[in-house]
């Protein structure tokens, strides 16, 4: 694999995996468009997948260190004290934690499946688009009934309903960050606390899925000439995975989601058309 790939690989999987538009599907999308075969097997794809997985995960660590601090430090007081009253963010930090088992437990009992069987560029494309629309249209009708509320608001039943639609995300195209959001959106909550609810419970969901990974790769070991790859892909996913958080915060200030929708259903229409022509 060269370096040239891994970079933009890298920077496809930063800025997409908390954007509301699909790491996944891209991850498909892009080496597929330019007509890359980086990966001669399976083991070498799931290795280097899990670099970038490894890169976002240390973004998202540090873009929200100072709550995951709070969260963790009160957290785990509710099993050091177990008498002590749990503080809002002890019980917070739990949910967290909850809503990331739905997706954890489909996704580890069907993986071999959810390859096999999705993430063809159409499918990919008509994910993007369907759930790109689905997202706007929630957005807008929580704007209608006045959707403010803050993360401070998260109950057991929001994490579990936000939780269980990270389901959706394993199909490539749908998005993590997106049906979080949409989740979010249509359980109460503002356009800014959605975007940070869906960042905060990619951290479980994501560090789930890097020691399922990793547990896989130390005992396969690393692929001949991936290493210095991989390394170029963790770094890179990091760093452009922390401009995708910091920005969109920033958007969605003052914004809607509507620019993410307008990409995903030009990116999905522009895939069919090369599907349907032969293009591609």
């Amino acid at each position: 694999m060269s370096i040239l790939h891994a970079i933009v690989l890298g920077i496809v999987q930063g800025l997409t995996e908390f954007l509301p538009i699909s790491s996944s599907g891209h991850l498909v999308i892009v080496p597929w468009l330019f007509g890359w075969n980086d990966f001669e097997t399976v083991a070498t794809a799931r290795a280097f997948d899990t670099a970038l997985h490894l890169g976002t995960l240390v973004a998202v660590l540090i873009y929200l260190r100072k709550d995951l601090i709070v969260y963790i430090t009160q957290g785990s007081q509710l099993i050091i004290k177990r008498r002590q009253q749990p503080t809002s963010a002890g019980r917070r930090a739990w949910l967290l934690v909850l809503s990331a088992l739905p997706a954890g437990i489909v996704g580890a009992a069907f993986e071999d499946k959810i390859t096999e069987k999705l993430g063809s560029p159409a499918l990919i494309s008509v994910s993007l688009i369907v759930f790109g629309v689905v997202l706007i249209w929630a957005d807008r009708r929580a704007t209608s009934k006045n959707h403010l509320q803050s993360v401070d608001s998260l109950t057991m039943r929001d994490a579990l309903v936000i939780g269980t639609a990270q389901i959706l995300a394993l199909n490539p195209g749908t998005s993590r960050s997106g049906i979080t959001i949409t989740a979010a959106r249509l359980s109460g909550y503002s356009r800014e606390a959605a975007a940070r609810l869906s960042f905060l419970m990619s951290v479980p969901i994501i560090s789930g899925a890097v020691v399922f990974k990793l547990a896989k790769l130390v005992r396969d070991g690393i692929p001949d000439g991936l290493l210095m790859p991989m390394i170029v892909g963790i770094v890179v996913a990091g760093i452009s995975g922390w401009i995708a958080m910091w920005s969109m915060i920033r958007l969605v200030q003052t914004k809607t989601f509507a620019p993410y929708v307008v990409y995903r259903c030009l990116i999905g229409a522009g895939v069919l058309l090369a599907v349907a022509t032969g293009f591609r």
